[in-house]
């Protein structure tokens, strides 16, 4: 009787331990700020999410270099701010902070220019690629008009807010 009791004791003590360490996982992030949350952008499509063997679909020729880094997956939505500027946000959750800050710098462009964005960041002509922890956020505008920049960078900050 006494074996079967600590026995018991033994399952139950597992299960709330399972319990616990499963409820303080992290619920999934959605990176993407509804339409007009930033001022003037609307988001205009669904969400595509791409596993880590399967991000080869979608940046082709590219996929390795975040395999290596660790990628999990890959999560793009597309944007158009005042119906004259298209832009995509791609937002790679790696394994760690190690992996994107790996991808950030290697992608470093002689005209880089750094903004305060996550934990680092850069900004383009017609891009801003930043790192947030295990995050890798890239936004890339398909037109550059004068208000390309700031109107980036206002997205930016409304991804930044959410991971």
């Amino acid at each position: 009787m006494r074996v079967q009791l600590k026995s018991l004791n033994c399952v139950v003590l597992a299960l709330v331990c399972i319990v616990a360490i499963t409820g303080c996982k992290k619920s999934q992030v959605n990176p993407f700020p509804a339409s007009n949350e930033i001022a003037g952008w609307l988001k205009t499509d669904d969400t595509r999410t791409f596993a880590a063997k399967d991000l080869w679909q979608y940046i082709d020729g590219d996929s390795e270099q975040y395999i290596q880094a660790g990628v999990i997956s890959t999560v793009t939505s597309e944007y158009k701010y005042q119906n004259r500027l298209e832009a995509v946000v791609d937002v790679y959750t790696m394994g760690n902070a190690d992996g994107a800050r790996k991808i950030l710098e290697n992608g470093r462009g002689a005209d880089a220019k750094a903004v305060a964005l996550g934990d680092s960041g850069f900004a383009y002509a017609q891009s801003i690629v930043f790192r947030k922890g295990p995050y890798l956020v890239r936004i890339v505008a398909y037109q550059s008009t004068p208000d390309t920049p700031q109107a980036l960078l206002a997205l930016a900050h409304g991804v930044e807010a959410k991971l």
